[in-house]
């Protein structure tokens, strides 16, 4: 795989609180990643205006707004009608309400706007989600819902790589994010379901989403271009395995 191809597998999450320093961010990651992610703490903090202001200076940079909406279908719907004029490429909904919930926001979204259908979080293990109720596995959970989002239309799953293989044999067809990625020697954070870039391009992921790891790095466009190369090298691995 070429590095501009696995560039475009990078998406970076802005983990900043405001447009400026989102903006500076931007400037330095747009020739080295192939999207960036725009969060609550950001889009909470500037609103709409962000992913604006980053789409008229990066035209050809995608834009993941990451919302994780969960919400009755009318008002998801709703956020969808409103987002589909921001700029944005992709917008994340939480898959836990089933297929009617899903179709509601593929439907408003239209053509302008992809849908991802996010699984269970990767800041949740095991006993994560037997506290909250869940009395199937973590990857049981997954696969249900990857499920509903193809059987709804959605662009894609976003889900731990720990269950990416699953999804790909039960929703084939979908873009397959992962979050959670760290590279190796990288602190885990608040992530418990993680892999290192590598591992998850093995295990089926189409495209990573990694924060701290970059944003945080002395030479954030530098971390991304090490990354975008591991992308690659594991793709021609996986490739001849």
């Amino acid at each position: 795989m070429d590095l501009e191809a696995a560039r475009e597998r990078l998406i970076v999450a802005l983990d900043v609180p405001d447009l400026p320093r989102a903006l500076s961010a931007a400037e330095s990651l747009a020739d080295h990643v192939g999207m960036l992610k725009i969060g609550l703490e950001l889009f909470v903090g500037e609103g709409p205006k962000v992913v604006r202001e980053i789409r008229e200076r990066h035209p050809t940079l995608g834009i993941f707004l990451d919302l994780k909406l969960h919400d009755i279908p009318n008002t998801m719907a709703g956020a969808i009608r409103s987002a589909r004029s921001s700029g944005a490429n992709l917008i994340t909904v939480h898959a836990g309400s089933g297929v009617d919930h899903l179709r509601a926001c593929v439907d408003a979204a239209e053509d302008a706007l992809g849908i991802l259908a996010v699984t269970v979080l990767t800041s949740q293990d095991a006993n994560a989600c037997k506290e909250a109720g869940h009395s199937r596995s973590t990857e049981e959970l997954v696969a249900m819902r990857a499920i509903c989002a193809r059987e709804a239309g959605c662009r894609g799953v976003v889900s731990s790589a720990h269950e990416v293989s699953k999804v790909a044999s039960v929703a084939p067809g979908l873009m397959l994010i992962t979050p959670g990625i760290r590279p190796a020697g990288s602190a885990t954070g608040d992530q418990k379901r993680v892999m290192t870039p590598a591992e998850a391009i093995a295990a089926g992921s189409t495209h990573l989403v990694i924060g701290r790891p970059i944003m945080k790095a002395p030479d954030p466009a530098a971390a991304a271009d090490a990354i975008v190369r591991e992308i690659a090298e594991a793709q021609v691995n996986h490739d001849r395995s």
